[in-house]
Order: C-alpha cells, then structure tokens, then sequence
C-alpha cells in the first residue's frame, strides 16, 4: 500500500471514528444499560448501520470547547432529571390531564450536524419527542406535553432553541460561533464571550438564519 494510500485510510478512520462512538454511546442510551455486553453490541450495531447503509461521510466543525461541552453534560443530565419529574407531576394530577401538541421549532445556526444534536437532546429528555425533521428549513417539529397555553408553547420552543445555542458553544464551527457571539451581543443575552479558549479547524461554515415565524402552530 502506497503512503498516499495509508494516509487515505487514517484520515478515513479518523473521520468515522467520532460518528462511531456516538452511535454506541447512543445505542447504550436507548437501552440504558452502560455494560459490556451494550458496548459490544453497540459496536456490532454501529460497524452494520456504517457499513451496509453507508451516507457521505459528515464533515465535524474540527472545533470542541470542553468547557462547554462539561456544562451541557451536566445541563443534560439536569434536564433529564428534571423532565422526568415533571412527567410524573402531570400523569400522577387527578385534577386534569396533562395538555399536549406539536410544535414547529426553526433552528437559527443547525447544519446536518448540530440539528441532528438537537434532535437527538431533545428527545432524550422525558416530556418532548422529536416526530418530523425539515432539512431544508432547519426546522424540528416535536410533540410535548405540559402545554396548556400560548405561552407554554412558547416556552417549549425556546427551550429546544437553547439546547442549539450549548451545542453550538460546544461543538459548533467557528462561523456558527461567531454567529452566535454576535446575537449574542446584539440581544444583550448573557454567556457570549464565556469558556476557555479551544483548538479550532476550518468546518463547514453554516450561516445564522433568523428565528422566523414557525410553519405549524400548536395543533391540540
């Protein structure tokens, strides 16, 4: 194998390599089992979903600030907690039943990869389920529960919002973070300048798109 060959490959590797691990850490999050009979199997999992279905390979931002990759972690875990209290807050009420809809959510800075993130975040968390993704309009459409009102809508689509701007602080390019930054600065919000600085690459560069009025309002 010529050295331009054996290059190739590594680079090949070490582009999967990271959509690989993800994919078992997700396999064992689906099943909630952190053993090593889930590992295996989610390695066996994720080599056949990788080799017979096989897609472009995903280009990642080549940028991971660990500081804030700690704190959406820990902002996750919290959340997961959180949302499973609520949950059972609202199924255990005898005095009403826990209000439901679909919501249309219009990402502002998601490529491919950062709304998969999102995606993925915000069904994980008790309480919303992703149910339908537009690629073209970047816009995640979830059902909830726990809503009641305009305003409960509201609050649920800027939560999903939220979840986009950590993973953006955390993964996203340095375009979508300078995006970020600059709404950031404009809107006055707080958190535009925090973290440790972190080693970044050239990624695919995703231009912020404006949070415009939702396709799909609250359907009961």
């Amino acid at each position: 194998m010529s050295p331009f060959a054996k290059r190739s490959a590594w680079r090949e590797i070490g582009l999967h390599l990271p959509f690989l691990l993800w994919l078992i850490v997700l396999w064992m999050l689906l099943w909630g089992q952190f053993t090593v009979l889930s590992a295996v199997t989610g390695i066996a999992v994720a080599v056949f979903v990788t080799r017979v279905f096989r897609l472009p390979t995903v280009e990642l931002s080549g940028r991971i600030n660990l500081w804030w990759a700690a704190i959406l972690v820990v902002q996750f875990l919290a959340a997961v907690v959180q949302g499973s209290l609520g949950v059972a807050v609202q199924v255990l009420d005898p005095r009403r039943a826990p209000g439901a809809a679909i919501i249309a959510v219009p990402l502002r800075y998601a490529d491919d990869l950062v709304m998969t993130h999102v995606a993925v975040t915000s069904s994980l968390i008790p309480g919303s389920l992703v149910v339908e993704a537009d690629r073209d309009t970047r816009t995640l459409y979830l059902h909830v529960i726990g809503v009641r009102s305009r305003a409960d809508v509201e609050r649920q689509r800027e939560g999903v919002l939220r979840w986009e701007r950590r993973i953006v602080r955390a993964l996203g390019s340095p375009a979508q973070m300078r995006a970020l930054r600059a709404d950031d600065r404009g809107s006055g919000r707080p958190g535009s300048t925090a973290g440790p600085a972190s080693g970044s690459a050239s990624g695919s560069a995703s231009g912020s798109a404006s949070g415009s009025a939702s396709r799909g309002e609250e359907r009961r």
